[in-house]
């Protein structure tokens, strides 16, 4: 059974300094197997050999032409590699990764079996020590207490992944007595973090380097071939990727639409300028979007196509998009 929410859709300055959101849209892809993790390797953009019990990497997984169809955490659990992702991106990348891996010795599947949940905020890490002997940090992003996993985010927000049983994640929510948000809220901090989150319209559409995987260290340039690599590969060094991946904030007072897109002014005129992959739209009107736009986008001025009084400005995304190779 999901966790018991509260309906209300915060802005950002809106949140309390402490606070819980149940991921019943959040997944996992597991790979089990002698075989596991020269698989993994051969399939997505992050380099699966250096994975650690105690580490976390941000990783894609694409096509062969270089097309993402997710963007995961992976972690270890349990001798496990698990692929933590929305489960938006979670079918297709299952089925792709099945469809080679029956040559190999692995076992492919979704987590069912477990629940998701975050908690966030300035006293996250001292809540969770009242709960666990030793909790993640930037050294130990992953610490395994019997069956429960603790995953450390980041800590400019003081965010934590819990996974576990779907009992036991429900016994330590109640324990917090803390408000628990709809899983939306977490669109948002993943938004505001500048991490890309891919809708259903969005699979298999961008390549990484256009969802800022590079800045994100996402991407191995130095373990190989994998599927994809030569177009992602083409994209870093031959400087052809013209888009990226931004973080907007405006006003709206009617409901986005997913088909919507976004425009910029030329003079009197208005073009398009970019897609909008993901989004979200607090109760008071703020809104957050997470666009592909130019790489060079400058605009002070965008917009909604569909909302043409709507007014949307860049922020400042948490990482650089230049790397040494430009």
């Amino acid at each position: 059974m999901p966790l018991a929410t509260i309906s209300e859709l915060p802005s950002l300055d809106q949140l309390p300094n402490n606070y819980l959101i149940s991921l019943d849209n959040y997944s996992a892809i597991s790979l089990s197997g002698e075989e596991q993790t020269k698989y993994l390797q051969g399939q997505v953009t992050c380099d699966a050999t250096q994975t650690t019990d105690n580490s976390l990497q941000i990783g894609a997984h694409c096509d062969a032409k270089g097309k993402v169809f997710s963007v995961f955490r992976l972690i270890n659990r349990l001798s496990t590699h698990l692929l933590l992702q929305p489960k938006d991106s979670l079918e297709v990348s299952l089925k792709e990764l099945k469809k080679f891996g029956v040559f190999s010795k692995v076992t492919i599947e979704a987590t069912d079996h477990l629940a998701f949940m975050a908690l966030v905020g300035s006293d996250a890490s001292e809540l969770l020590s009242q709960h666990f002997p030793q909790i993640p940090d930037s050294l130990n992003q992953v610490v395994q207490h019997n069956s429960t996993t603790l995953v450390y985010l980041s800590s400019n927000q003081g965010c934590y992944l819990i996974l576990d049983e779907k009992q036991s994640i429900a016994t330590l929510a109640a324990q917090f007595q803390l408000p628990i948000y709809h899983n939306a809220v977490w669109n948002l901090l993943e938004i505001n973090q500048g991490f890309p989150l891919l809708s259903k319209e969005a699979l298999n559409h961008y390549v990484p380097q256009m969802l800022n995987l590079q800045a994100l260290n996402g991407i191995s340039f130095t373990k190989g071939c994998y599927l994809g690599q030569e177009t992602v590969a083409r994209m870093q060094y031959l400087g052809k990727n013209k888009r990226a991946l931004f973080t907007l904030e405006g006003k709206s007072s009617s409901p986005i639409s997913p088909e919507d897109t976004l425009e910029k002014q030329l003079g009197e005129n208005w073009r398009k300028a970019g897609d909008i992959i993901a989004y979200y739209q607090a109760d008071n009107g703020s809104c957050y979007l997470q666009a592909v736009l130019s790489n060079d986008e400058e605009a002070s001025i965008l917009r909604l196509k569909l909302q043409p009084n709507s007014i949307f400005e860049l922020k400042e995304l948490p990482y650089s998009l230049t790397t040494e190779s430009d």
